[in-house]
């Protein structure tokens, strides 16, 4: 057993690596006294609704934050207005930590990578400073909340009573995780596609009784007011449109980001698809199809902000389920250094940055543009899938073993 492998496998050396961690992030929130910016609008929605006020007429925070999901999210933001701010901070702090460990089993199963305590414990050490999980947790976003509603449902047996309810609640709740009831359908699994067309509906249905004036204000005006997010060309936002508009130092960059990003959704379903239709001597179904339904749903919507591509969680364990240490690494590295945070950002900086620094303030969006083709292709041409999407893992002994060498040899 080698220094760099001992402590995924040695609970006491894990636990104190977590233990650590934890204490770091504590200590640099009560330093720094992190906002929780995002948590202090999902409270203010809830009061919203509480209060039967306008769910889309106030802001709030120094940033003049306002409520940007449907109406079914403030419905479920109601429980955090019954407790003091400094409760509801921890809560999601804690929870955002727990929802971590929780991605990382996930990511896991997906993958097909064998789950012990040490490796679970030091894993979600690490992934604490991913700037993707990082910011999640500052912010007190719900990013890792839907990013495991998704998983869960992805990764439970075929033909299981109500798989797709939980992707369908998960798009109710903030629309972009509906690529993957998209994915559901092109992939042949119609029945799980209906259920969470069926669940999403609900969601609606449900806000609509609840909120009729503000279901219809969201589903007819806000939801195409995407000023409302945020400007899209920040170095905040890791999409596509943010990408285009900062190499054209164009605000608004319209159809040269419109037509591209029309064509990188079509083609990235359409490579998922056949990713997981799969090809002689080869499993029908592959992680890497989830993966590239992922990185096109951060890439065609119009903010993906940084803390959205938690998603990187899962995209590692694929890396190391197949044996791609040293890409992992590179990409770890990559989620981690938080480079256009570093570069001038003040004002309208972001739209006069020059050539040499535009792959800096955005890694994250050329990073899916390159690792979903290279997935898509490497899968879909060369047929050389090496890890399987675990509808319901296969744990013979045997693959268990081997996975577990696999994982130890590269962390």
């Amino acid at each position: 057993m080698t220094a760099r492998t001992a402590i995924f496998r040695s609970p006491t050396a894990a636990a104190l690596l977590l233990g650590l961690s934890l204490a770091a992030l504590a200590a640099l929130c009560v330093v720094q006294r992190v906002p929780m910016a995002d948590t202090l609008v999902y409270r203010a929605e809830g009061a919203a609704v509480a209060d039967g006020r306008d769910l889309y007429g106030f802001t709030v925070t120094e940033w003049q934050l306002p409520a940007t999901y449907p109406p079914f999210a403030a419905i479920l933001f109601v429980p955090t207005t019954w407790l003091p701010l400094g409760a509801l901070k921890a809560v999601f702090l804690a929870g955002n930590v727990a929802l971590l460990a929780l991605l990382v089993r996930l990511s896991c199963t997906l993958v097909g990578l064998p789950v012990r305590g040490p490796l679970l414990c030091a894993a979600t050490a690490v992934g604490l400073w991913l700037e993707p999980v990082f910011q999640t947790v500052l912010f007190g976003q719900i990013n890792l909340a839907l990013a495991c509603l998704v998983l869960w449902d992805l990764t439970r047996r075929p033909g299981t009573l109500g798989k797709g309810f939980a992707l369908g609640v998960a798009a109710g709740i903030k629309l972009t995780p509906a690529v993957f009831i998209a994915y559901y359908l092109l992939t042949g699994r119609v029945r799980e596609g209906l259920t969470a067309l069926a669940s999403l509906a609900g969601t609606v249905a449900f806000g609509a009784l609840v909120l009729p004036g503000a279901t219809v204000d969201f589903f007819t005006r806000r939801v195409f007011e995407t000023g409302r997010v945020g400007k899209a060309w920040i170095v905040d936002n890791q999409s596509l449109q943010g990408l285009v508009a900062r190499v054209l130092h164009e605000a608004e960059p319209g159809a040269a980001w419109a037509v591209p990003a029309a064509l990188v959704g079509v083609g990235g379903l359409w490579l998922a698809a056949r990713v997981h239709a799969g090809t002689p001597g080869s499993a029908p179904s592959s992680a890497r199809a989830v993966l590239v339904t992922a990185l096109t749903a951060l890439l065609v919507s119009p903010i993906s902000w940084s803390h959205h591509w938690v998603w990187c969680v899962p995209l590692l364990a694929l890396l190391i389920a197949e044996g791609r240490g040293r890409l992992a690494a590179g990409v770890a590295a990559l989620f981690t250094a938080r480079t256009f945070w570093l570069l001038p950002h003040q004002g309208d900086l972001d739209l006069r940055l020059p050539w040499w620094q535009q792959p800096l303030a955005s890694p994250y969006a050329l990073l899916g543009l390159g690792l979903g083709l290279g997935l898509g292709l490497l899968a879909s041409v060369l047929g050389q899938q090496n890890v399987r999407v675990v509808e319901h893992p296969q744990d013979d002994e045997q693959e268990a073993a081997a996975r577990h060498h696999v994982l130890s040899h590269d962390l």
